[in-house]
């Protein structure tokens, strides 16, 4: 009997050692795994704060997940999505806030006003593509980019459209860009200095005449103000004040501006008494003079004479 009461506390006290033994080894293997996941989060640029927003993003995400899925298969997408966007709400993924960038000279009020008609909605509610279109109907806005960042603020990126001239009105002077977009009123003030468009249907031919002024990059600077005469043609002032006007076609002006500027560089046309330069009729330039002023000899022109 004693012999059996010592074989049975030796086999209890190895197997209580065994359990021991699993138990300290079962600690070790969490802690080194909780060792490594420390290291890694360590490693990764959030704090915890943002770690525990990534966790509620994931665990949420992985509910409303499931509650699409099972009104999906319910044949209810309607459903499903106002599902989907209640429970968003409900953890707290609505717009509460707006950031508007990329905005240097437009009124940024007018990107808030059509933005803020998403606020408090469920993000999944927000029409993205919706409100981009809305934007890039501004005058101001070329180009939009609209995202949402979790858990309640949305993005907007915009992308502006650069002042390149001014457009001559009857009642008013507007800016527009390089492609003739009529951008804003502005003040006669504040438009000085800058290239001077006028004529009906000469903002639709902004870009023409930036192609037109890019064959004589010597005088596009020296351009103050061009006119659109008669939708075929351009008559440009130079900030002398002296007139060239320019043959029909684009092959023809381009061609006919590039000699004059030849002409200017080797007789300094520009700057001289000469009011107006008439090259309406390739290969001939004519000259107007004031009254009283003898007639120059205008050297590389195959024809000079006084215009009527």
């Amino acid at each position: 009997m004693a012999q059996q009461i010592r074989r049975n506390g030796t086999t209890g006290v190895r197997r209580a050692a065994k359990s021991q033994s699993r138990s300290q080894t079962a600690r070790r293997a969490r802690g080194q795994a909780s060792g490594i996941l420390d290291k890694a989060m360590g490693v990764l640029p959030f704090t915890e704060e943002q770690w525990s927003r990534i966790w509620l993003a994931m665990i949420i995400g992985t509910g409303v997940g499931i509650a699409f899925v099972i009104a999906s298969l319910a044949g209810v997408p309607a459903l499903a999505q106002a599902q989907v966007a209640a429970i968003a709400a409900d953890a707290g993924f609505e717009v509460r806030h707006v950031r508007v960038t990329g905005t240097a000279r437009m009124d940024e009020q007018q990107v808030y006003a059509r933005a803020l008609s998403t606020r408090n909605q469920a993000m999944p509610d927000v029409d993205v593509a919706k409100l981009r279109a809305e934007l890039r109907a501004l005058p101001w806005v070329k180009d939009a980019r609209v995202s949402i960042q979790l858990p309640h603020t949305l993005a907007i990126d915009i992308v502006e459209r650069q002042p390149h001239a001014v457009l001559e009105r009857p009642d008013r002077l507007m800016l527009i860009d390089a492609t003739g977009v009529e951008l804003e009123p502005v003040a006669p003030e504040k438009a000085k200095g800058m290239l001077r468009l006028a004529g009906p249907g000469a903002g639709k031919q902004a870009r023409s005449l930036e192609t037109l002024l890019a064959a004589a990059p010597a005088l596009a600077p020296k351009v103050e103000a061009a006119e659109w005469v008669g939708n075929r043609r351009w008559n440009l002032t130079f900030r002398t004040g002296q007139l060239l006007a320019l043959p029909e076609g684009e092959v023809e002006s381009a061609t006919a501006l590039v000699k004059f500027a030849k002409l200017d560089g080797q007789n300094r046309l520009l700057g001289g008494k000469v009011l107006a330069f008439d090259m309406r009729t390739p290969p001939r330039l004519y000259l107007r003079l004031p009254e009283g002023v003898a007639q120059p000899k205008v050297v590389g022109a195959a024809e000079a004479g006084e215009t009527t």
